[in-house]
């Protein structure tokens, strides 16, 4: 906590933003693992600033995409803007800043450097922009963002990740004239840090499976690991 402390400024120069109330910057880095194990020194972790995150995020992402593609239709804007808001987005954007090690982790999550630890970086991003929506409201939070990650975000929409779920539905719809089916095989993990591994069934017989931090991003990954055994389209 002092070493965080004692780089908020090294922190605010990364992400370009001075923060007026240095303590929701300070919040957006308490971990609930950290929250759990020093509740003499802080008073709150940074899930509700992660959840208001993610609501900015993802207006910000919709008014990006409703100016810079005129012309897409809405299922094509809403399937870019998941793909944008995901997990695996944000820990790119959250690396890309270069602030990652500065999260304040329990000791138990410290020892875990494998899965979950996605989940917790996404998720420090999101409150970080949450964090910057509160101290200096929605165009901060625009500008901010936009100035570090229009370039990726151009670039990806460029090159567009196959959607694998909707592929998936229109090979069992011609073959079997019925959609995929998706099952929840198990649940790993705490609930902060759940992992979800799915299957996916055609005509009940499974195909494929996939893990993720969501059901939705394990049902795109068993949607990609069928096309393994079926014909890509």
């Amino acid at each position: 906590m002092k070493d965080l402390m004692a780089h908020i400024s090294t922190i605010e120069e990364q992400i370009g933003y001075v923060f007026q109330d240095k303590k929701l910057l300070e919040k957006a880095f308490i971990h609930r693992s950290y929250f759990n194990e020093h509740r003499e020194k802080v008073s709150e972790h940074n899930e509700r600033l992660e959840f208001l995150g993610d609501s900015v995020l993802g207006l910000i992402i919709s008014g990006y995409l409703y100016q810079y593609l005129p012309e897409q239709a809405e299922g094509e804007l809403s399937r870019l803007r998941a793909h944008l808001v995901e997990a695996s987005c944000c820990v790119k954007f959250l690396h890309k800043l270069g602030v990652a090690s500065f999260i304040q982790l329990g000791k138990g999550e410290r020892m875990n450097e494998g899965r979950g630890r996605e989940t917790i970086l996404a998720d420090l991003f999101e409150a970080l922009i949450g964090a910057i929506y509160l101290d200096g409201g929605i165009n901060e939070a625009r500008r901010v963002f936009l100035t570090s990650f229009e370039k990726d975000i151009q670039e990806i929409l460029a090159h567009p990740v196959r959607n694998w779920k909707a592929e998936l539905q229109d090979y069992s719809q011609k073959k079997y004239q019925k959609p995929p089916c998706y099952k929840v095989l198990r649940e790993e993990g705490p609930d902060h840090s759940k992992l979800f591994v799915v299957g996916a069934y055609l005509d009940e017989l499974e195909v494929g499976q996939g893990s993720g931090s969501s059901k939705k991003e394990a049902e795109q990954a068993a949607a990609c690991s069928a096309f393994t055994i079926i014909p890509l389209p």
